[in-house]
Protein backbone atom coordinates (compact mmCIF):
# COMPACT_ATOMS: atom_id res chain seq x y z
CA UNK A 1 0.00 0.00 0.00
CA UNK A 2 1.84 3.40 -0.83
CA UNK A 3 1.61 6.10 1.98
CA UNK A 4 0.98 9.11 0.89
CA UNK A 5 2.76 11.99 3.31
CA UNK A 6 1.82 15.36 3.51
CA UNK A 7 2.35 17.84 6.27
CA UNK A 8 6.02 17.39 7.61
CA UNK A 9 7.28 15.78 4.22
CA UNK A 10 5.15 16.92 1.24
CA UNK A 11 5.53 20.47 1.17
CA UNK A 12 4.49 21.95 -2.08
CA UNK A 13 5.88 24.99 -3.69
CA UNK A 14 4.77 28.61 -2.20
CA UNK A 15 2.85 30.48 -5.10
CA UNK A 16 1.01 33.44 -4.68
CA UNK A 17 -2.41 34.11 -2.23
CA UNK A 18 -3.02 29.88 -2.50
CA UNK A 19 0.49 29.38 -1.31
CA UNK A 20 0.29 25.43 -2.92
CA UNK A 21 1.72 23.81 -5.74
CA UNK A 22 1.09 24.42 -9.15
CA UNK A 23 1.42 21.43 -11.23
CA UNK A 24 3.03 22.43 -14.73
CA UNK A 25 3.82 25.96 -13.35
CA UNK A 26 6.87 27.71 -15.21
CA UNK A 27 8.98 30.18 -14.24
CA UNK A 28 7.64 34.42 -13.72
CA UNK A 29 5.35 36.55 -13.04
CA UNK A 30 1.30 34.95 -13.43
CA UNK A 31 0.07 38.07 -13.18
CA UNK A 32 1.28 41.25 -14.76
CA UNK A 33 1.26 41.88 -17.84
CA UNK A 34 -0.52 38.91 -19.22
CA UNK A 35 -2.57 39.27 -22.58
CA UNK A 36 -6.12 38.33 -23.01
CA UNK A 37 -5.87 34.86 -23.04
CA UNK A 38 -7.44 31.42 -23.03
CA UNK A 39 -10.67 30.80 -20.85
CA UNK A 40 -10.57 27.86 -18.81
CA UNK A 41 -13.33 24.90 -19.34
CA UNK A 42 -13.76 23.22 -15.61
CA UNK A 43 -15.59 20.30 -14.62
CA UNK A 44 -16.37 20.31 -11.06
CA UNK A 45 -18.32 17.68 -9.02
CA UNK A 46 -20.65 19.06 -6.40
CA UNK A 47 -23.08 21.14 -7.86
CA UNK A 48 -24.45 24.06 -5.95
CA UNK A 49 -26.32 22.92 -2.24
CA UNK A 50 -27.38 25.89 -1.28
CA UNK A 51 -27.67 28.52 -4.23
CA UNK A 52 -23.60 29.20 -3.57
CA UNK A 53 -23.88 30.86 -0.17
CA UNK A 54 -20.50 30.89 1.25
CA UNK A 55 -21.45 30.14 4.66
CA UNK A 56 -22.00 26.20 3.77
CA UNK A 57 -20.29 23.13 1.19
CA UNK A 58 -20.77 25.87 -1.96
CA UNK A 59 -17.88 27.83 -0.13
CA UNK A 60 -15.27 25.63 -1.86
CA UNK A 61 -16.84 25.94 -4.64
CA UNK A 62 -16.29 29.85 -4.82
CA UNK A 63 -13.07 29.35 -3.34
CA UNK A 64 -11.94 26.48 -6.20
CA UNK A 65 -13.22 28.85 -9.04
CA UNK A 66 -10.72 31.92 -7.80
CA UNK A 67 -13.84 33.79 -7.00
CA UNK A 68 -13.65 34.03 -3.02
CA UNK A 69 -10.99 34.73 -0.30
CA UNK A 70 -10.35 35.29 3.19
CA UNK A 71 -8.46 37.44 5.62
CA UNK A 72 -5.88 34.68 5.54
CA UNK A 73 -4.84 31.85 3.93
CA UNK A 74 -2.85 28.31 4.20
CA UNK A 75 0.03 27.84 2.79
CA UNK A 76 1.36 24.37 2.01
CA UNK A 77 2.80 23.59 5.71
CA UNK A 78 -1.25 24.49 7.10
CA UNK A 79 0.18 27.91 8.57
CA UNK A 80 -2.13 30.98 8.00
CA UNK A 81 -0.83 33.09 5.02
CA UNK A 82 -1.69 36.72 4.59
CA UNK A 83 -4.55 37.40 2.30
CA UNK A 84 -6.94 40.48 2.47
CA UNK A 85 -4.89 40.78 5.63
CA UNK A 86 -1.42 41.57 4.73
CA UNK A 87 -0.03 40.83 8.58
CA UNK A 88 -1.78 40.53 12.02
CA UNK A 89 -1.15 40.54 15.71
CA UNK A 90 -2.59 39.24 18.47
CA UNK A 91 -3.20 42.06 21.23
CA UNK A 92 -4.19 39.90 24.17
CA UNK A 93 -6.04 35.98 24.83
CA UNK A 94 -9.47 37.49 23.32
CA UNK A 95 -8.03 40.32 20.78
CA UNK A 96 -6.53 40.57 17.63
CA UNK A 97 -5.79 42.89 15.05
CA UNK A 98 -5.82 42.58 11.12
CA UNK A 99 -4.00 45.02 9.26
CA UNK A 100 -5.53 45.34 5.26
CA UNK A 101 -3.97 45.29 2.48
CA UNK A 102 -5.44 47.88 -0.82
CA UNK A 103 -7.43 45.74 -2.74
CA UNK A 104 -10.82 46.50 -4.26
CA UNK A 105 -13.84 44.43 -4.87
CA UNK A 106 -15.66 43.14 -8.14
CA UNK A 107 -18.01 45.44 -8.33
CA UNK A 108 -15.28 48.35 -7.63
CA UNK A 109 -15.92 49.74 -4.46
CA UNK A 110 -13.14 49.31 -2.04
CA UNK A 111 -12.04 46.49 0.57
CA UNK A 112 -12.25 48.83 3.50
CA UNK A 113 -12.40 47.99 7.49
CA UNK A 114 -16.16 49.06 7.62
CA UNK A 115 -16.68 46.77 4.78
CA UNK A 116 -14.99 43.61 6.08
CA UNK A 117 -15.96 43.82 9.50
CA UNK A 118 -19.87 43.90 8.43
CA UNK A 119 -19.04 40.71 5.97
CA UNK A 120 -17.50 38.73 9.28
CA UNK A 121 -20.26 40.02 11.41
CA UNK A 122 -22.95 38.29 8.63
CA UNK A 123 -20.84 35.66 8.60
CA UNK A 124 -21.41 35.16 12.50
CA UNK A 125 -25.27 35.93 12.13
CA UNK A 126 -25.72 33.16 9.10
CA UNK A 127 -27.98 30.16 10.29
CA UNK A 128 -26.47 27.74 10.40
CA UNK A 129 -23.48 28.95 11.53
CA UNK A 130 -20.55 28.01 8.83
CA UNK A 131 -18.40 25.34 10.02
CA UNK A 132 -15.31 27.27 11.18
CA UNK A 133 -17.28 29.58 13.67
CA UNK A 134 -18.39 26.15 15.39
CA UNK A 135 -18.55 26.94 19.23
CA UNK A 136 -16.95 30.33 18.49
CA UNK A 137 -18.38 33.69 19.08
CA UNK A 138 -16.60 36.38 17.68
CA UNK A 139 -17.24 40.54 17.06
CA UNK A 140 -15.31 42.37 14.78
CA UNK A 141 -14.61 45.90 14.74
CA UNK A 142 -13.58 49.05 11.75
CA UNK A 143 -10.06 50.44 13.19
CA UNK A 144 -7.79 52.74 11.07
CA UNK A 145 -6.64 50.31 8.10
CA UNK A 146 -7.58 47.29 9.77
CA UNK A 147 -9.82 45.34 11.85
CA UNK A 148 -10.27 44.17 15.57
CA UNK A 149 -11.47 41.02 16.16
CA UNK A 150 -12.49 40.18 19.53
CA UNK A 151 -13.52 36.57 20.58
CA UNK A 152 -15.82 35.64 23.65
CA UNK A 153 -13.22 32.61 24.74
CA UNK A 154 -9.47 32.91 23.83
CA UNK A 155 -9.01 31.64 20.43
CA UNK A 156 -4.69 30.91 19.45
CA UNK A 157 -5.86 29.75 16.07
CA UNK A 158 -8.02 32.69 14.89
CA UNK A 159 -5.66 33.14 11.79
CA UNK A 160 -6.16 29.80 10.95
CA UNK A 161 -9.76 29.85 11.22
CA UNK A 162 -10.24 33.39 9.11
CA UNK A 163 -9.15 31.10 6.32
CA UNK A 164 -11.92 29.59 5.73
CA UNK A 165 -13.82 29.46 2.69
CA UNK A 166 -16.98 30.19 4.74
CA UNK A 167 -15.69 33.41 5.84
CA UNK A 168 -14.93 35.38 2.46
CA UNK A 169 -15.26 38.66 2.26
CA UNK A 170 -17.84 40.06 0.13
CA UNK A 171 -18.66 43.99 -0.69
CA UNK A 172 -21.49 45.29 1.45
CA UNK A 173 -23.78 45.06 -2.16
CA UNK A 174 -23.61 40.86 -1.49
CA UNK A 175 -25.58 40.99 1.54
CA UNK A 176 -28.74 43.01 0.01
CA UNK A 177 -30.44 39.50 0.28
CA UNK A 178 -28.74 36.58 1.94
CA UNK A 179 -24.58 36.14 0.31
CA UNK A 180 -24.86 36.97 -2.72
CA UNK A 181 -21.15 36.13 -4.55
CA UNK A 182 -22.23 37.42 -8.15
CA UNK A 183 -20.14 40.11 -9.24
CA UNK A 184 -19.20 40.99 -5.09
CA UNK A 185 -16.11 38.98 -4.40
CA UNK A 186 -12.29 39.78 -4.16
CA UNK A 187 -10.47 36.74 -6.41
CA UNK A 188 -8.82 36.82 -9.70
CA UNK A 189 -11.99 35.70 -11.09
CA UNK A 190 -15.47 37.23 -11.06
CA UNK A 191 -18.56 35.05 -11.32
CA UNK A 192 -20.65 36.92 -13.53
CA UNK A 193 -23.71 34.04 -14.25
CA UNK A 194 -24.84 31.19 -12.33
CA UNK A 195 -27.30 28.38 -14.16
CA UNK A 196 -28.72 27.05 -11.16
CA UNK A 197 -26.87 23.25 -10.39
CA UNK A 198 -25.88 23.53 -14.30
CA UNK A 199 -22.93 25.97 -14.94
CA UNK A 200 -21.37 29.15 -13.84
CA UNK A 201 -19.60 31.81 -16.25
CA UNK A 202 -16.48 33.76 -14.75
CA UNK A 203 -14.49 36.38 -16.12
CA UNK A 204 -10.91 37.69 -15.30
CA UNK A 205 -10.86 40.79 -12.62
CA UNK A 206 -8.38 42.71 -13.92
CA UNK A 207 -8.24 44.98 -10.59
CA UNK A 208 -7.01 41.71 -8.57
CA UNK A 209 -4.26 42.86 -5.69
CA UNK A 210 -2.26 39.98 -6.40
CA UNK A 211 -1.93 40.91 -10.65
CA UNK A 212 -3.70 39.85 -13.45
CA UNK A 213 -4.80 36.11 -14.35
CA UNK A 214 -3.48 34.41 -17.43
CA UNK A 215 -6.72 33.05 -18.38
CA UNK A 216 -9.31 35.40 -19.18
CA UNK A 217 -12.10 33.68 -17.83
CA UNK A 218 -13.59 30.37 -16.76
CA UNK A 219 -16.30 28.11 -17.61
CA UNK A 220 -17.28 26.03 -15.07
CA UNK A 221 -19.93 23.29 -15.25
CA UNK A 222 -20.44 20.96 -12.64
CA UNK A 223 -20.94 17.40 -13.09
CA UNK A 224 -22.07 15.23 -10.57
CA UNK A 225 -21.27 11.80 -12.47
CA UNK A 226 -17.90 11.00 -12.23
CA UNK A 227 -17.57 8.96 -15.40
CA UNK A 228 -18.70 11.86 -17.44
CA UNK A 229 -15.79 14.15 -15.97
CA UNK A 230 -13.50 11.16 -16.67
CA UNK A 231 -15.05 11.67 -20.91
CA UNK A 232 -15.13 15.14 -20.70
CA UNK A 233 -11.61 15.32 -20.37
CA UNK A 234 -10.73 12.76 -22.58
CA UNK A 235 -12.83 14.09 -25.24
CA UNK A 236 -11.40 17.47 -24.88
CA UNK A 237 -14.78 19.23 -23.57
CA UNK A 238 -12.92 20.15 -20.66
CA UNK A 239 -8.98 21.41 -19.48
CA UNK A 240 -9.60 20.39 -15.79
CA UNK A 241 -11.88 18.00 -14.10
CA UNK A 242 -11.88 17.68 -10.49
CA UNK A 243 -12.25 14.45 -8.60
CA UNK A 244 -11.61 11.76 -11.44
CA UNK A 245 -13.04 8.23 -10.16
CA UNK A 246 -10.18 5.85 -9.48
CA UNK A 247 -12.16 3.37 -11.66
CA UNK A 248 -11.28 5.47 -14.35
CA UNK A 249 -7.81 6.53 -13.93
CA UNK A 250 -6.89 3.54 -15.67
CA UNK A 251 -8.84 4.61 -19.06
CA UNK A 252 -7.20 8.38 -19.74
CA UNK A 253 -3.43 9.19 -20.56
CA UNK A 254 -1.47 8.67 -17.84
CA UNK A 255 -0.20 12.67 -18.93
CA UNK A 256 -3.45 13.83 -17.81
CA UNK A 257 -3.57 12.81 -14.44
CA UNK A 258 -2.53 14.63 -11.14
CA UNK A 259 -2.36 12.59 -7.97
CA UNK A 260 -2.99 14.83 -5.25
CA UNK A 261 -2.29 13.70 -1.49
CA UNK A 262 -5.20 14.97 0.68
CA UNK A 263 -6.13 15.09 4.49
CA UNK A 264 -9.60 13.40 3.40
CA UNK A 265 -11.03 10.74 4.81
CA UNK A 266 -13.98 8.61 3.89
CA UNK A 267 -15.97 7.45 6.92
CA UNK A 268 -19.38 5.26 8.11
CA UNK A 269 -21.15 8.12 10.52
CA UNK A 270 -23.96 6.32 12.54
CA UNK A 271 -26.92 8.10 13.61
CA UNK A 272 -25.96 8.35 17.40
CA UNK A 273 -29.80 10.44 18.18
CA UNK A 274 -32.49 8.23 16.83
CA UNK A 275 -33.07 4.90 15.14
CA UNK A 276 -30.96 1.57 15.45
CA UNK A 277 -27.74 3.27 16.27
CA UNK A 278 -28.40 5.37 19.29
CA UNK A 279 -27.78 2.12 20.83
CA UNK A 280 -24.10 1.86 21.57
CA UNK A 281 -23.97 -1.64 21.51
CA UNK A 282 -25.11 -1.65 18.21
CA UNK A 283 -22.88 1.05 16.87
CA UNK A 284 -20.01 -1.36 18.02
CA UNK A 285 -21.59 -4.46 16.20
CA UNK A 286 -21.67 -2.21 12.98
CA UNK A 287 -17.79 -0.84 13.57
CA UNK A 288 -16.92 -4.63 14.25
CA UNK A 289 -18.36 -5.74 11.06
CA UNK A 290 -16.87 -3.27 8.95
CA UNK A 291 -13.24 -4.19 6.89
CA UNK A 292 -12.09 -1.04 5.96
CA UNK A 293 -9.30 -3.17 4.17
CA UNK A 294 -11.81 -4.34 1.97
CA UNK A 295 -12.92 -0.68 0.91
CA UNK A 296 -9.18 0.39 0.08
CA UNK A 297 -9.03 -3.11 -1.98
CA UNK A 298 -11.89 -3.17 -3.60
CA UNK A 299 -12.95 0.37 -3.93
CA UNK A 300 -10.38 3.22 -4.20
CA UNK A 301 -7.47 0.47 -5.77
CA UNK A 302 -4.47 1.44 -4.04
CA UNK A 303 -5.31 5.12 -4.28
CA UNK A 304 -5.79 5.39 -0.32
CA UNK A 305 -5.03 4.38 3.02
CA UNK A 306 -7.14 2.10 5.94
CA UNK A 307 -8.87 4.23 8.17
CA UNK A 308 -6.30 4.79 11.66
CA UNK A 309 -8.76 7.78 12.60
CA UNK A 310 -10.32 10.64 11.92
CA UNK A 311 -6.78 12.41 10.75
CA UNK A 312 -4.96 9.74 8.30
CA UNK A 313 -1.44 9.64 7.39
CA UNK A 314 -0.96 13.07 5.19
CA UNK A 315 -1.44 14.60 8.68
CA UNK A 316 2.01 13.45 9.99
CA UNK A 317 2.30 14.15 13.15
CA UNK A 318 -0.92 12.21 13.85
CA UNK A 319 0.09 8.80 14.29
CA UNK A 320 2.64 8.78 16.24
CA UNK A 321 0.83 11.14 18.34
CA UNK A 322 -2.44 8.87 17.96
CA UNK A 323 -4.24 7.97 21.47
CA UNK A 324 -6.01 4.53 21.27
CA UNK A 325 -10.21 4.65 21.98
CA UNK A 326 -11.20 3.25 25.50
CA UNK A 327 -14.83 2.48 27.82
CA UNK A 328 -16.43 1.34 24.08
CA UNK A 329 -19.58 -0.83 24.40
CA UNK A 330 -20.05 -4.23 24.17
CA UNK A 331 -21.40 -5.59 20.84
CA UNK A 332 -25.07 -6.54 20.47
CA UNK A 333 -26.29 -8.93 18.33
CA UNK A 334 -28.13 -7.17 15.31
CA UNK A 335 -30.83 -9.72 15.05
CA UNK A 336 -31.77 -8.40 11.55
CA UNK A 337 -32.67 -4.61 12.93
CA UNK A 338 -33.30 -2.50 9.55
CA UNK A 339 -31.10 0.31 8.68
CA UNK A 340 -30.74 2.90 5.99
CA UNK A 341 -27.57 3.65 4.94
CA UNK A 342 -27.05 6.51 2.41
CA UNK A 343 -24.46 8.24 0.45
CA UNK A 344 -23.95 9.99 -2.53
CA UNK A 345 -22.76 9.71 -5.98
CA UNK A 346 -20.70 12.71 -6.68
CA UNK A 347 -17.83 11.09 -5.78
CA UNK A 348 -18.02 7.21 -7.66
CA UNK A 349 -16.04 5.73 -4.85
CA UNK A 350 -18.97 5.95 -2.24
CA UNK A 351 -21.77 4.19 -3.64
CA UNK A 352 -18.96 1.13 -4.20
CA UNK A 353 -18.02 1.59 -0.69
CA UNK A 354 -21.05 1.89 0.68
CA UNK A 355 -22.52 -1.53 -1.30
CA UNK A 356 -19.14 -3.51 0.41
CA UNK A 357 -20.53 -1.87 3.60
CA UNK A 358 -24.28 -3.11 3.16
CA UNK A 359 -22.70 -6.91 2.63
CA UNK A 360 -20.77 -6.48 5.33
CA UNK A 361 -23.47 -5.27 7.87
CA UNK A 362 -25.89 -8.06 6.76
CA UNK A 363 -23.23 -10.49 7.23
CA UNK A 364 -23.17 -9.67 10.72
CA UNK A 365 -26.75 -9.52 11.13
CA UNK A 366 -28.11 -6.49 10.24
CA UNK A 367 -30.67 -5.78 7.03
CA UNK A 368 -29.88 -2.77 5.32
CA UNK A 369 -31.66 -0.68 2.53
CA UNK A 370 -29.42 1.49 0.78
CA UNK A 371 -29.67 5.24 -0.46
CA UNK A 372 -27.75 6.56 -2.79
CA UNK A 373 -28.56 10.35 -3.89
CA UNK A 374 -27.02 13.84 -5.69
CA UNK A 375 -25.53 15.72 -2.50
CA UNK A 376 -27.42 18.21 -3.54
CA UNK A 377 -30.45 16.74 -2.76
CA UNK A 378 -28.82 14.42 0.28
CA UNK A 379 -27.25 16.90 2.73
CA UNK A 380 -30.62 18.32 4.84
CA UNK A 381 -32.02 14.94 5.43
CA UNK A 382 -28.35 13.37 6.11
CA UNK A 383 -27.87 16.37 8.86
CA UNK A 384 -31.60 15.85 9.72
CA UNK A 385 -30.50 12.56 10.92
CA UNK A 386 -33.19 10.97 8.27
CA UNK A 387 -30.94 8.18 7.80
CA UNK A 388 -29.77 5.26 10.55
CA UNK A 389 -25.93 5.62 8.52
CA UNK A 390 -24.32 7.81 6.20
CA UNK A 391 -21.06 7.31 4.39
CA UNK A 392 -19.54 10.80 3.65
CA UNK A 393 -16.12 11.70 2.68
CA UNK A 394 -14.41 14.75 4.50
CA UNK A 395 -11.03 16.85 4.69
CA UNK A 396 -10.66 17.11 8.00
CA UNK A 397 -8.35 20.24 7.56
CA UNK A 398 -10.21 21.86 5.26
CA UNK A 399 -12.78 24.50 7.57
CA UNK A 400 -10.37 26.22 9.35
CA UNK A 401 -6.91 24.28 8.39
CA UNK A 402 -6.58 23.51 12.77
CA UNK A 403 -7.03 19.69 13.12
CA UNK A 404 -9.55 20.89 16.12
CA UNK A 405 -11.48 22.61 13.98
CA UNK A 406 -13.33 19.57 12.07
CA UNK A 407 -13.40 17.98 15.76
CA UNK A 408 -15.87 20.55 16.68
CA UNK A 409 -18.08 21.21 14.14
CA UNK A 410 -18.46 17.11 13.07
CA UNK A 411 -18.79 15.76 16.40
CA UNK A 412 -19.62 18.09 19.04
CA UNK A 413 -23.30 18.80 20.40
CA UNK A 414 -23.55 22.08 18.37
CA UNK A 415 -21.99 20.99 15.81
CA UNK A 416 -23.11 22.71 12.52
CA UNK A 417 -21.64 19.29 10.60
CA UNK A 418 -22.25 16.37 12.46
CA UNK A 419 -23.74 13.79 10.29
CA UNK A 420 -23.66 11.39 13.34
CA UNK A 421 -25.21 13.73 15.49
CA UNK A 422 -23.23 13.28 18.35
CA UNK A 423 -23.39 14.69 21.75
CA UNK A 424 -21.47 13.18 24.23
CA UNK A 425 -20.25 15.17 26.96
CA UNK A 426 -16.76 13.69 27.76
CA UNK A 427 -15.88 13.73 23.55
CA UNK A 428 -17.38 17.87 24.06
CA UNK A 429 -15.11 18.34 27.03
CA UNK A 430 -11.89 16.85 24.89
CA UNK A 431 -12.53 18.87 22.10
CA UNK A 432 -13.34 22.00 23.95
CA UNK A 433 -9.80 21.39 25.99
CA UNK A 434 -8.00 21.17 22.86
CA UNK A 435 -9.32 24.47 21.62
CA UNK A 436 -7.97 26.17 24.52
CA UNK A 437 -4.70 25.02 23.63
CA UNK A 438 -2.38 27.66 22.42
CA UNK A 439 1.05 25.67 22.00
CA UNK A 440 1.12 24.09 18.70
CA UNK A 441 2.80 20.39 20.41
CA UNK A 442 0.60 20.59 22.79
CA UNK A 443 -3.09 21.77 20.52
CA UNK A 444 -1.91 18.43 18.45
CA UNK A 445 -1.79 16.12 21.51
CA UNK A 446 -5.03 17.31 22.79
CA UNK A 447 -6.66 16.55 19.52
CA UNK A 448 -5.57 13.27 19.68
CA UNK A 449 -6.88 12.58 23.11
CA UNK A 450 -10.17 13.85 21.49
CA UNK A 451 -10.32 11.83 18.49
CA UNK A 452 -9.50 8.75 20.87
CA UNK A 453 -12.74 10.04 22.66
CA UNK A 454 -14.82 10.94 19.77
CA UNK A 455 -13.88 7.33 17.92
CA UNK A 456 -14.60 5.58 21.47
CA UNK A 457 -18.63 6.37 21.58
CA UNK A 458 -18.61 4.53 17.85
CA UNK A 459 -20.51 7.64 16.35
CA UNK A 460 -17.85 7.19 13.55
CA UNK A 461 -16.19 4.77 11.84
CA UNK A 462 -13.30 5.73 9.79
CA UNK A 463 -13.07 3.83 6.72
CA UNK A 464 -10.27 5.22 4.35
CA UNK A 465 -7.80 8.47 3.92
CA UNK A 466 -8.05 8.41 0.02
CA UNK A 467 -6.04 10.52 -1.99
CA UNK A 468 -7.52 12.64 -4.76
CA UNK A 469 -6.94 12.55 -8.87
CA UNK A 470 -7.48 15.68 -11.22
CA UNK A 471 -7.62 15.37 -14.73
CA UNK A 472 -6.05 18.08 -16.70
CA UNK A 473 -5.61 18.38 -20.27
CA UNK A 474 -2.00 18.42 -21.79
CA UNK A 475 -1.96 22.27 -22.56
CA UNK A 476 -2.57 23.39 -19.25
CA UNK A 477 -0.37 25.19 -17.15
CA UNK A 478 -0.28 25.99 -13.17
CA UNK A 479 -3.59 24.09 -11.71
CA UNK A 480 -3.49 24.18 -8.29
CA UNK A 481 -2.54 21.10 -6.52
CA UNK A 482 -4.18 21.69 -2.67
CA UNK A 483 -4.24 19.10 -0.23
CA UNK A 484 -7.10 21.09 1.88
CA UNK A 485 -8.88 20.93 -1.93
CA UNK A 486 -10.04 24.48 -1.49
CA UNK A 487 -7.82 25.97 -4.96
CA UNK A 488 -7.76 24.39 -8.22
CA UNK A 489 -7.60 27.73 -10.37
CA UNK A 490 -5.62 30.31 -10.07
CA UNK A 491 -3.75 33.52 -11.47
CA UNK A 492 -1.23 31.17 -13.39
CA UNK A 493 -3.57 28.90 -14.56
CA UNK A 494 -3.79 29.09 -17.87
CA UNK A 495 -3.43 26.99 -21.56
Amino acid sequence: MRRRHLLGSLLLTPLLTACFASEGSEGGDPGGDADDGSRLRVALAFPPAENLSPYGADATLLSRLGVTEGLTALDANGAAAPGLAESWRRENDRTWLFTLREATFQDGSEVTPAAVAAALTHATEAKPAPAALSGVTLTVKAQSAAVRITTTNPDPVLPLRLSSPSLAVLSPKAYKDGADPVGTATGPFELTKVNGSTSATLDRFDDYWGGRAQASGIDSRFIADGTARANAVRTGQVDIAEAIPVAQAATLDKATLKETATTRTTSLHLNTRSGPFKDPKLRAAAREAVDSSAVVKGVFEGYADPGAGIYGPAVTWAEGKRVQPTGRASAAEPNGTAVALATYDNRPELPEAAQVLQQQLQKAGFKVTLVVREYSRLESDALAGKFDAFVGARNSLVDTGDPVGVLASDYTCDGGYNLARLCDKKADRAVTEAEAMADTGERQDAAMRAEAAILGTDAVVPLAHQAIIVGVATDVRGVLLDPYERTLVGTGTRR
